[in-house]
């Protein structure tokens, strides 16, 4: 009692309550997971905060911290490039500016909730509190993270990083550089193509298995219209991707062009002044406040920025660059994605759509009326002609200055096809259904920047979908876990294709090696001799990757290289040449260490880092999946999450379900309040 009395004398952050803890219940199911009931969608959000809390506190800090530009402040040296890039965007001006008129009363309730139940765990657990300077917890320090995650999923920081590393020349294109290595599917199919008439839908989030942009699930119901499964990141207070009674939906990322960089034309003569047309204008000069550590005790640095009437503006070698993107004029994203949570029609649904909040990403939908969706959303720029939109542009006019994004009407969208699907691997918007239903490239105006790319996942999940006239439910399920690239490989990101015509040989120190990978039957299997092989010559193929100019196709003597540094690294670590997937890859969580399916761009597609042993770990790929089948009775859904409900190393469900996401397999999950009660493992208020 009386650390908590000293912290709070310190740092008292005790807000007017709005919640009484004892109208909310948190109901714990078998694998952890929070079901959280009370009567308003606020007592919810409190809920929520304080269960997620309960098993992930620190993730939810850390997230708020760089939001906060704390981060630094906390950590050193590695917050940096965060706390930097909210002060550059001026997150808190923006949100300071805009919240009081921009954000609804309804929505300044859930967030005011929220931060009340985080502010009131921390009251409870001061030992759990990072950073004191961070408390309390305000929804506009809610919100300046969200501007900062927002800023860096339209690529903000990808732009950034070109600047600070000169890389902007004359000649630089951006469509050349494709981040498309990780990423999401979705696929929904409608009565004209599954047997039984149901309809199908998949949410799988390729997405961190860890850290602020991992996945957390939740089932919110309230008595004002929620009740949602799905997942969300540390520190949302509401569901990012899932499934209420009528609908479902789902992201995955795409790349129209949403982003901008100007380069200034400075004044000869006189310091901080840019020209615009025929006037001069004052640079805005800002610096903004870092830390170090020096012996653990933070130390206050300072690095310039700037900005002009484009926007946030660095300076490198080469002069001024400045940054537009429309988010940094919109702050309700959030909102946007709470009254997605509560609708309950596909009409209503688009219309929510119409807010023109969400800075990107694809959406899927499906929903109880058999109702099939898919739209390439973001908030694209309308762009003056005559300017290469993909480099830099003049900063120097008004005419590249625009104002304005495009219509949600306006983006490329499928509804009800006849072909009875969408699907979408963050591949082209114009190969999203049955191949004479596509929107047309065509129709779009180029400077909008949408992807025109197949990838390995589009190529075979449209394959998949296209060799049966009908399918089951057990097709479906096939169809999320199938593991094998197709036929013909179509990295996006590279070409590596010239490894099927090596004659083997002619390189007997590696003929083994080169006949394994070309006769592998292309499964991302745990026991595969050929996955195993071809994912550690894939690893081998970095260092080459990052000397190949744009486009990055391997010719056969770099392969041969490759594939001999690959026989070098399995002799060294193993001994052998015999080393299947699973004994190279592993999925970790704490002390448990399991062998795990998967490579780049398989449908169940994996990321790995190095890990010990010569072994690699999964970092990313396969997290938060969602299964559902909309029946005469309702939505039947099914999920799981590549390690359990909690961060916390002695909680039962830090690891509970690896072994079952290993397997291909998931766990029922219901809707329905009194199924929910009745197998209750605890039930609480969160207080």
């Amino acid at each position: 009692m009386g650390k908590v009395k000293i912290f709070f004398l310190l740092f008292p952050f005790i807000l007017s309550s709005q919640i009484n803890p004892k109208e909310i219940d948190i109901i714990r199911d078998k694998y952890g997971v929070p079901h959280i009931y009370a009567k308003t969608d606020a007592e919810v959000a409190y809920g929520l905060a304080w269960a997620h809390a309960e098993d992930d506190f620190s993730t939810i800090q850390k997230g708020f911290l760089a939001g906060n530009a704390l981060l630094s402040k906390y950590i050193g040296k590695k917050g940096i490039p965060a706390d930097f890039v909210t002060q550059l965007i001026q997150a808190k001006k923006i949100i300071n500016e805009n919240y009081d008129n921009k954000i609804s009363e309804n929505f300044k309730k859930i967030l005011k909730a929220y931060a009340e139940g985080l502010n009131n765990y921390a009251k409870k657990y001061p030992n759990k509190v990072l950073l004191k300077e961070l408390f309390p917890i305000t929804p506009k320090k809610m919100s300046y993270y969200s501007q900062l995650q927002l800023f860096i999923s339209s690529r903000g920081d990808y732009w950034l990083i070109k600047i600070l590393e000169n890389k902007l020349g004359p000649s630089f294109n951006s469509s050349l550089i494709n981040q498309n290595s990780r990423g999401s599917n979705t696929f929904a199919f409608n009565k004209n193509k599954t047997i039984d008439g149901d309809t199908y839908f998949a949410i799988n989030t390729h997405q961190p298995l860890d850290g602020p942009v991992s996945w957390y699930e939740a089932h919110l119901c309230s008595e004002e219209g929620t009740n949602i499964i799905g997942a969300l990141f540390a520190g949302s207070p509401v569901v990012l991707t899932g499934t209420n009674e009528n609908l479902s939906w789902a992201h995955t990322v795409n790349l129209p062009d949403k982003t901008d960089v100007y380069k200034l034309e400075m004044h000869p003569t006189i310091k901080n002044k840019y020209k615009v047309d025929s006037d001069y204008l004052d640079l805005e000069r800002h610096k903004a406040d870092l830390y170090i550590k020096i012996l653990g005790i933070p130390i206050k640095i300072k690095k310039k920025y700037y900005k002009s009437i484009y926007g946030p503006t660095i300076k490198n070698n080469n002069g001024y660059y400045s940054i537009r993107t429309p988010v940094l004029s919109e702050i309700r994203a959030l909102e946007q994605w709470w009254k997605m949570n509560k609708a309950n029609s596909f009409t209503e649904f688009y219309n929510i759509l119409k807010m023109k909040a969400l800075p990107g990403y694809n959406i899927g939908y499906a929903d109880i009326n058999d109702t099939i969706f898919y739209i390439s959303n973001g908030l694209i720029p309308i762009r003056k002609k005559g300017y290469n939109w993909k480099s830099v542009v003049p900063g120097n006019t008004k005419k590249t200055l625009w104002d304005k994004t495009y219509q949600i009407q306006d983006l490329p969208q499928v509804l009800q096809p006849n072909s009875g699907y969408i699907y979408n691997a963050n591949h082209s918007p114009f190969k999203s259904t049955g191949n004479s239903e596509n929107p047309k490239a065509d129709d779009f105006d180029s400077e909008m920047g949408f992807e025109l790319y197949d990838n390995n996942r589009s190529k075979r999940i449209k394959y998949l979908i296209d060799s049966k006239e009908k399918i089951s439910y057990q097709d479906f399920k096939k169809l999320k876990y199938d593991n094998q690239l197709p036929e013909k490989l179509n990295y996006s990101w590279m070409d590596i294709n010239s490894l099927f015509d090596i004659k083997a040989e002619l390189y007997p120190d590696i003929q083994i090696l080169i006949k394994r990978i070309q006769n592998w039957d292309k499964k991302a299997e745990i026991n595969s001799l050929g996955a195993g092989a071809f994912l550690i010559f894939y690893h081998r193929l970095k260092p080459y990757y990052i000397k190949l100019k744009e486009p990055k196709v391997f010719s056969k003597q770099i392969l041969i290289q490759a594939l001999r540094d690959t026989k070098k690294y399995m002799k060294e670590h193993f001994g052998s040449i015999e080393i299947v997937l699973g004994d190279y890859q592993k999925l970790v969580r704490g002390n448990k260490e399991i062998p795990i399916f998967g490579i780049p761009d398989v449908i169940t597609s994996m990321q790995s880092v190095p890990y010990k042993n010569g072994r690699v770990k999964v970092v990313s790929g396969e997290s938060y999946i969602q299964l559902v089948r909309f029946t005469d009775n309702g939505p039947l859904i099914e999920s799981i999450i590549s390690y359990g409900s909690s961060d916390e190393k002695d909680s039962k469900h830090y690891s509970d379900q690896m072994e079952m996401y290993s397997k291909f397999q998931t766990k029922p999950m219901t809707l329905d309040k009194n199924k929910v009660y009745k197998s209750a493992i605890r039930k609480y208020n969160p207080n």
